[in-house]
């Protein structure tokens, strides 16, 4: 698992320096709208059913108003639309970047 060394807000987007040299770009749009939260994707319960989540929308205008870091694992994006409970994996954070290109 590689892990970010730096990240910045460079316009609309967050970008993310690896420790192995990579470089990911995310806008802000894109970033919200793939927030691994139970509230943007729902949650399955024992059975498989899925509970709640609303699905793909347009987030165009909101943007990244800062981040934390979670452990050695994963960051925490808040937005400006109050969003903030999501946890973006690095792996996650990785997958989301290379699909961008």
């Amino acid at each position: 698992m590689h892990a970010p060394t730096n990240i910045q807000i460079v316009g609309s987007e967050v970008a993310i320096a690896w420790d192995d040299g990579a470089e990911s770009y995310l806008p802000f749009a894109r970033l919200r709208a793939a927030s691994p939260s139970a509230e943007t994707q729902g949650e399955r319960d024992i059975f498989g059913q899925q509970h709640g989540g609303h699905g793909p929308r347009n987030f165009d205008g909101v943007a990244v108003t800062g981040w934390e870091q979670v452990g050695n694992y994963a960051v925490r994006f808040t937005f400006s639309d109050g969003h903030g409970s999501g946890l973006y994996t690095y792996d996650y954070l990785r997958k989301l970047g290379a699909a961008q290109g």
